[in-house]
């Protein structure tokens, strides 16, 4: 259950061609109580950017030294119209502040 695991990095990869380091957020919940689900993504999100941002990265993967960040989601069960527009508004935040974004359904 590591979406409940707020504090916790999912995974870490480095895509050898594009240079990008992503950090994988597995989402594995229903959607049964959508506002919590949302609370823990934006929660997870917090502290994936917190998790760059301190330089924390820098010490527990050394290959992330020099490269640009994007934060991926891996949604197991598809996700309602509600989380469509959380997902917008992300990917804007993080895009301005110089991260990339990205998620995908079906894990």
């Amino acid at each position: 259950m590591p979406l409940q695991n707020t504090n916790e990095v999912d995974i870490i990869s480095l895509n050898k061609e594009t240079g990008i380091v992503t950090l994988g957020i597995i989402d594995s919940l229903e959607w049964e109580n959508e506002e919590e689900h949302l609370l823990l993504l934006q929660e997870k999100i917090n502290v994936y950017l917190s998790f760059i941002e301190s330089g924390e990265i820098y010490s527990t993967y050394e290959d992330a030294k020099g490269r640009e960040f994007e934060i991926k989601i891996y949604f197991k069960n598809k996700f309602p119209d509600k989380c469509k527009d959380f997902l917008t508004r992300v990917s804007e935040i993080l895009n301005d502040a110089g991260y990339y974004f990205n998620f995908q359904v079906g894990i």
